[in-house]
């Protein structure tokens, strides 16, 4: 009973993490830093402390073979890199609950990766699920917003990115699997996030050079640690520690967990508004979502039958 408390307990946290950061990046973005400068620093950040923490927890363990080595370079750049500048630059152009929101649409795309990837089936309510829940996002991305009244800011073009994320982090929780099973998580995690880096650097440099830091209040200093801290180390550590004991069917719970404590932080803030219509693609994109997380009925035949993948 304690363990299945601490389990909660801990993907709640993760949850709150994520959603918080929704409304946190704003106050940032883009006013003392742009998009690209703060994913260098989160990058940087985890780099160092996944990298110090792999030769501590894990010193013999190493990502050994050609086919191995391949796979976490396209780890890096998807699920590390590409995942997070297109995150942070989709942020910066629209508004908390439209990310949050389509940021949902992830699952569904680890279930299409995991079709084409690894051959699972693609049954009739999965298709109904895809279907519902692009109809959801498209009505988001092809809406006119309501929260983007800042200068400079395009809303359509901050859900694309958004759109583009949540299809690089569904590709990514597929083929990062086998590496994951393999390695311990740390020789992993230090690998891909050195790979990230080699995207961020280059692309947030000018970035990271261009903030007055002596000028920055203390809440900036602190959402910009919340950023690189919590969001990145503990939001991981504490999700990698939960994925020993909770099944399936929990994490996918807590799915749609975010996006709703996203809207209510940030309508609690003033930083956006929860509409008729929002509310309305909310629940295209979460019926969709529950369709295509429900497993497939296993099918009556007496030969062995592939196990379903983790994210169902």
């Amino acid at each position: 009973m304690k363990n299945a408390v601490r389990v909660h307990a801990a993907l709640f946290v993760v949850a709150l993490i994520y959603a918080a950061n929704y409304s946190i990046s704003k106050d940032v973005m883009p006013r003392y830093m742009g998009p690209f400068g703060l994913v260098l620093l989160r990058i940087v950040g985890a780099t160092l402390f996944f990298g110090i923490l792999s030769r501590i927890v894990a010193p013999q363990d190493r990502i050994i073979g050609r086919a191995d080595n391949l796979r976490a370079i396209a780890c890096g750049l998807l699920g590390i890199g590409l995942n997070q500048l297109l995150f942070f630059s989709g942020l910066n152009l629209t508004s908390p609950i439209n990310a949050s929101l389509i940021q949902t649409v992830a699952p569904i795309v680890t279930v299409l990766a995991s079709v084409v990837l690894l051959g699972e089936r693609l049954t009739l309510p999965r298709l109904l699920g895809i279907g519902l829940a692009g109809v959801g996002a498209a009505l988001i991305i092809l809406g006119r917003g309501h929260g983007a009244t800042t200068p400079g800011q395009d809303t359509m073009l901050g859900n694309v990115f958004i759109l583009l994320n949540a299809t690089a982090f569904g590709v990514y929780l597929v083929i990062v699997m086998p590496l994951m099973r393999k390695y311990h998580p740390f020789t992993v995690l230090a690998r891909i996030f050195l790979v990230g880096a080699v995207l961020a650097v280059p692309a947030g440099w000018q970035q990271v050079q261009q903030p007055d830091y002596a000028n920055f209040p203390p809440s900036i200093w602190l959402a910009i640690g919340y950023m690189v801290i919590c969001l990145t180390i503990m939001a991981y550590l504490l999700n990698n520690w939960a994925l020993k004991y909770a099944s399936p069917s929990l994490l996918g719970a807590y799915i749609y967990l975010q996006p709703a404590l996203a809207v209510l932080i940030a309508v609690s803030l003033g930083k956006d508004t929860l509409t008729p219509a929002k509310a309305l693609q909310a629940l295209l994109i979460f019926g969709g979502v529950f369709l295509v997380s429900r497993k497939p009925k296993a099918q009556p035949v007496a030969s062995a039958v592939p196990l379903e993948s983790v994210q169902d």
